[in-house]
């Protein structure tokens, strides 16, 4: 009986195995008959949170992070709350210095406007307002040691080797990785992979990011952003916490889609496209928004 039990177990076993060898396969060729016409580079990464399955798709290449950089930057924020060193009522003045274009309210509105610090990170990740990006930047320096150090020194303390921030929003501030070889010109604002963006988000999910209240809120922050460009765009019933990212040749996108069949983290990244199109239609948000659909059929619960 025992034996027979244990052949039984076995083949069990290797049926399982097998089937999900072929969900894989299956989902890796529909990426890639997906991303295969398309006219630029894609980096991805995706984690079923409930079930540990994932996939990658050139997802330990270190990428442009764009706005995407702003959750290390709000991070770094949270800690500092968390360890005394910050306020969130502390008050930060809009001046020109931190003044910057693209995305955001603040550049509309005058100069000695007075905020909070919750306030500028609200507007940083919910608008992704790049003017108050600046201003907490400039909050969080002391001394010699920019803003952007200090965020560096947190992801690196948290574990996170490939996301770095290199400077201000627009310019000024350059941490000390962006002062290293090309880093400014190869990444601009921030660099990351989507593999340790996932990581970032899972850490954050399972309340393992200074601490479970600060990662909670952290994630609450990220359900409000006022955008769904991309992932998740066609599923505007699924609840999601996010955080986009935006340059002429790039679109990224940074989420956690809460599905009935697992809560699936995944990080997208497009780059290189040979048109700017600054538009809600634009091929990359297109494609992003295809390839999430995808990714959560794949990689979804079979329970």
């Amino acid at each position: 009986m025992k034996t027979i039990s244990s052949v039984a177990t076995l083949l069990g076993a290797l049926a399982l195995a097998s089937t999900s060898f072929a969900q894989s396969t299956s989902l890796d060729a529909r990426i890639r008959a997906e991303v295969a016409p398309f006219k630029g580079k894609v980096f991805l990464y995706a984690k079923n949170l409930d079930t540990g399955e994932n996939y990658s798709f050139n997802g330990d290449e270190r990428v442009r992070t764009a706005s995407t950089i702003k959750i290390a930057v709000m991070i770094e924020a949270f800690a500092r709350v968390a360890e005394g060193k910050a306020k969130w009522t502390d008050e930060l003045v809009l001046t020109k210095t931190a003044r910057y274009g693209g995305s955001g309210i603040l550049p509309e509105l005058s100069d000695g406007l007075r905020l909070t610090l919750q306030d500028c990170l609200r507007l940083m990740m919910l608008l992704s307002d790049n003017t108050a990006t600046n201003m907490v930047l400039d909050y969080l320096s002391s001394g010699t040691n920019v803003g952007a150090d200090a965020v560096n020194e947190r992801m690196n303390s948290l574990g996170f080797k490939a996301t770095r921030i290199m400077r201000r929003v627009g310019g000024g501030g350059e941490s000390k990785e962006g002062k290293l070889d090309d880093n400014l010109k190869r990444f601009g604002l921030g660099a990351t992979s989507p593999h340790e963006m996932v990581q970032i988000m899972e850490k954050l999910e399972r309340g393992e990011i200074i601490s479970k209240e600060a990662s909670k809120q952290m994630i609450d922050l990220m359900k409000r952003e006022q955008a769904r460009y991309s992932i998740g765009r066609t599923m505007p019933d699924v609840p999601m916490a996010s955080k986009y990212g935006a340059l002429d040749a790039l679109r990224s996108c940074v989420a956690i889609l809460y599905t009935k069949k697992g809560r699936i983290a995944m990080a997208i990244t497009v780059d290189d496209m040979p048109e700017v199109v600054w538009s809600v239609d634009n091929p990359g948000y297109l494609l992003m928004s295809r390839l999430s659909l995808i990714l959560i059929e794949g990689l979804q619960s079979s329970e």
